[in-house]
């Protein structure tokens, strides 16, 4: 088996010691990144759903399912 170059792994950031001496983000900052993930996280399902019709058809029969036998 040839040697293979060993990979850089990237050094994961410790966290301080103290919570709060970290610069916390405003809450404007952090509704900013949550709105940003969400809209991505929509974009990357209805790609999903176009490319796989019929697993999105089945996913959505289920939900369908799942809605229809909920109490409230």
């Amino acid at each position: 088996m040839p040697d293979l170059p060993e990979r850089a792994t990237p050094q994961a950031e410790e966290p301080p010691e103290n919570p709060s001496e970290e610069p916390s983000e405003t809450e404007a900052q952090r509704r900013r990144r949550r709105a940003q993930f969400l809209r991505e996280l929509a974009e990357a399902r209805e790609l999903r759903d176009r490319v796989q019709p019929r697993r999105a058809k089945t996913a959505r029969l289920r939900h369908a399912m799942r809605m229809r036998t909920f109490r409230w």
